[in-house]
């Protein structure tokens, strides 16, 4: 059984509930195994080398971020004006729904998506944050779960350091979007702990380690900036320890487990791809969200399909370093082939790129 029940999930975006998501406290049960291991050799060298790396790179949130920045708000939207040139299409004002917008209404609508993704960058860590509490426990190798204990205090200074930020300087925060919300939970309904590591430290950090690139690429204002880049360091250690231990488990696996291990990682891909259509922004600007969509659908952009298709910049390669995309008849080949993304899978893997992503380094 796969992991993602929706498997007729297609490519285009998708309107779901948020009601689901609504309320402070979400509960979702678990059934994997609490697995103890009495083997303390310590064999795995990656994993050992990514430890020694995670001890001597933490950074504290308070100290280490200038948070006495004051962030002008708008001027922070005009520097990431180029995160929403995918929407340009709205700007027809003979066909448009938004075709009456003015400029001051643009501005407007690239903040509220700058504080949308943020709160989505939020959500997730928290998700990153619950599902490697459970690597912890559900993983055999002692390698793995000393490495893992250290992504917990990762997870949590994210998920802290995104919510100061929403709090202190934008004022602005979204709850979870439902297609993000939904795999989450799937993610952590498994009971098997390689799909934990799949979905997340696959699936969802190699997303987000592109979006955070992106956006810092983007960004002027010192304080997010700074933070972006020290998440980012964070996070391409948490994608190589997925690839790491993914990898030698993989190896074993006969061809039935396998081609579930690669359905998964396709619809995880397509709810991943979906969630950008950011449903609950134009909700909150008054404008109904079906009739954006359509007009998306009948008017396609390719800055849209391009922009999409690059923040799996770091998940086709690290799919490809696990044999995921031609095991059995190159299934995964074909539908990463299918939605536009398999041109990257030739990119850097994050198992060897981490290091180049360093933002805290020991005194040399």
């Amino acid at each position: 059984m796969t992991a993602i029940r929706s498997s007729n999930v297609d490519s285009s975006n998708e309107i779901l509930d948020s009601e689901t998501f609504d309320g402070v406290v979400h509960a979702i049960k678990n059934a994997g195994d609490a697995l103890f291991t009495w083997d303390y050799k310590r064999s795995r060298e990656g994993l050992i080398k990514l430890y020694e790396k995670a001890k001597t790179s933490q950074w504290n949130a308070s100290t280490d971020l200038p948070w006495e920045t004051e962030v002008d708000v708008d001027k922070l939207a005009k520097d990431l004006a180029a995160s929403v040139e995918r929407f340009n299409q709205l700007r027809d004002v003979d066909r448009s729904p938004l075709g009456s917008w003015k400029e001051k209404e643009w501005q407007h609508f690239t903040g509220e998506m700058q504080a949308w993704s943020l709160s989505q960058f939020l959500h997730g860590e928290q998700g990153a944050l619950i599902c490697t509490g459970l690597i912890t426990t559900t993983v055999p190798w002692i390698d793995a779960k000393y490495y893992a204990a250290t992504q917990v205090m990762d997870e949590a200074r994210h998920v802290e350091v995104f919510a100061r930020y929403l709090e202190e300087k934008l004022k602005n925060r979204y709850e979870i979007n439902p297609q993000l919300g939904s795999l989450l939970d799937e993610i952590i309904e498994d009971s098997r702990w390689d799909i934990t590591y799949l979905g997340m430290q696959i699936m969802v950090e190699g997303l987000a380690l592109a979006a955070f690139g992106f956006m810092h690429m983007l960004v002027n204002e010192p304080l997010l900036k700074r933070l972006l880049r020290y998440v980012m360091s964070d996070e391409a250690r948490h994608v190589a320890f997925g690839v790491l231990s993914l990898k030698e488990f993989y190896s074993g696996l006969n061809s039935k487990e396998i081609r579930e291990r690669q359905e998964f990682a396709y619809e995880a891909a397509l709810r991943l791809k979906n969630r950008f259509f950011a449903q609950d922004v134009w909700e909150r600007l008054g404008v109904e969200p079906k009739k954006i969509l359509e007009f998306l659908k009948n008017n396609p952009d390719p800055g849209e399909e391009m922009f999409q298709s690059m923040l799996f910049s770091k998940i086709v390669p690290n799919c490809r370093k696990l044999g995921l995309l031609d095991a059995g008849d190159g299934w995964l080949r074909v539908k990463f082939e299918e939605i536009g993304i398999i041109q990257y899978e030739h990119f850097i893997d994050t198992s060897e790129e981490y290091a180049l992503l360093d933002a805290v380094s020991p005194p040399s």
